[in-house]
């Protein structure tokens, strides 16, 4: 088996099925600890003063195909660099297996905490401790998940059946990039959009369709994992930490199906609600209700197949991602040290500062691949765009193909080549970190997830 290096650690390079007469028989387990700060802990951008609605992180784990994988959805902004690692490695831990078999990624919502300890490190060296985040809450969360990724396993129950179901959600996503005739972005139509004339224009290119992917025990459901591609804001900087509308829409169906739910954001990165969305505060339950519809739907539509421990797969890419060329070593390495700089610029600059040298280092970040029977699911970095979903999709026709998004927040937007030269926010150097060449690079290694025949994408 080959091997590569990450961030100082070893793993597997490539996890392929399960040899079909494996003994063991597939389990699955769910686990969720509340991911809720204390109050006066840092959210993304405001102090905390209270807690709406309980933010969670929660998942699954599936026993008995190799070695335990994790899948784990967190309600939070982005967990970069060594922030997401730390997650993936104490999930590992609880779990006793290999950090390349655990996937970690957050819902992106904006009242809510962000975290990485690589940039603590950066700015508690040159006395600046606490600038992002609650450390020591983050670090006391990723302790309560991997005592309860352990409990799950001992809890787990036999799968014997897949599901798999679609469910078209109506009236939540739209394009956030609207071009003019001379292919430039004219207007942004950013999650809440007052302005009437601009959320008027077509919802241009999004995925409508939410997938459904569950695990039963014959006709006994255990868990339910849903993916839909949109940015999760309705409203926000209140204060309140909420998981905003698609945590709403998840735990309510978790009420009413009594079954455990786990969603996850797919390429959602230039998708938001701005077309349905003018930023009141009762649209955040309408949003919520139209998910609900969708994931419902998908439900409703789900069909079962059996599924063996010899059927479930995993799969890890490592890819070198190009860092974008504005970035500059020598310039975020001085902000990081300017005491008269404001603190959220400085953990800005440590958290870019910590991805231009793990890209300098050329260390590679993970893709990963779910196999179930018929079914992928795509573990991705960034603030993926939704051609990218589409484009996997498209690969592979035959396949029931789910994509998760927001795993390590470090490379900011990833954009499609061309939107580096239309303009709008996403390309922009405040908010993407790669450069153009990233869709080739990424989108072979999709392809190459997925065991894509040549030719397969546009």
């Amino acid at each position: 088996m080959s091997l590569f290096r990450l961030r100082g650690l070893v793993y597997p390079f490539l996890l392929f099925l399960n040899p079909a007469a494996e003994a063991a028989p597939l389990r699955v387990g769910s686990f969720e600890v509340d991911a809720s700060p204390p109050v006066g802990s840092l959210l993304a951008y405001d102090p905390m003063t209270g807690v709406q609605t309980p933010l969670s992180c929660r998942g699954i784990v599936l026993v008995g195909a190799g070695r335990p994988i994790v899948l784990c959805a967190v309600d939070w902004i982005g967990l970069s660099n060594d922030g997401h690692l730390a997650f993936r490695q104490g999930l590992a831990k609880g779990a006793e297996t290999e950090v390349s078999r655990v996937a970690v990624h957050t819902l992106h919502q904006h009242d809510a905490p962000r975290c990485d300890f690589s940039a603590e490190t950066l700015l508690a060296a040159n006395g600046l401790q606490g600038a992002g985040f609650n450390v020591g809450h983050a670090r006391r969360v990723i302790a309560a998940a991997g005592v309860a990724v352990a409990e799950a396993i001992e809890s787990a129950q036999p799968v014997t059946h897949l599901g798999m179901g679609k469910g078209t959600v109506k009236m939540v996503a739209s394009n956030r990039r609207i071009l003019g005739e001379d292919g430039k972005v004219q207007h942004m139509r950013f999650t809440a959009t007052r302005d009437a004339e601009i959320r008027a224009f077509p919802a241009g290119t999004i995925d409508p369709v939410l997938r459904l992917i569950s695990f039963w025990n014959e006709d006994a459901p255990l868990a339910v994992l849903t993916y839909y591609a949109t940015h999760p804001q309705s409203y926000y900087r209140t204060g309140l930490a909420n998981p905003d509308f698609p945590g709403l829409a998840r735990n309510g169906r978790e009420k009413e199906t009594k079954v455990p739910h786990i969603h996850f954001n797919g390429a959602g990165g230039n998708i938001g609600a701005g077309k349905w969305n003018d930023g009141a505060k009762e649209n955040r339950q309408v949003l919520a209700n139209r998910v609900n519809a969708g994931m419902k739907l998908a439900w409703e539509n789900t069909k079962k197949v059996t599924l063996s421990a010899g059927e479930v797969g995993w799969k890890v890419e490592p890819v070198l991602l190009p860092v974008a060329s504005h970035m500059k070593e020598e310039t975020l390495a001085a902000i990081v040290e300017m005491e008269s700089e404001p603190a959220e610029k400085r953990y800005l600059a440590a958290k870019n500062l910590t991805w231009f040298r793990r890209c300098k280092n050329k260390e590679p970040i993970e893709l990963s691949c779910l196999n179930l029977k018929d079914a992928r699911v795509l573990h991705l970095p960034g603030e993926l765009f939704v051609e990218y979903q589409l484009n996997a999709q498209q690969a592979r026709p035959d396949l029931f193909v789910a994509l998760a998004a927001y795993g390590d927040y470090a490379p900011g937007y990833i954009c499609t080549a061309a939107a580096y030269s239309e303009g709008g926010y996403e390309p922009s150097t405040l908010a993407s970190l790669v450069d153009p060449s990233v869709e080739k690079i990424l989108t072979a290694a999709i392809r190459k997830l997925l065991d894509a025949p040549a030719g397969a994408t546009p």
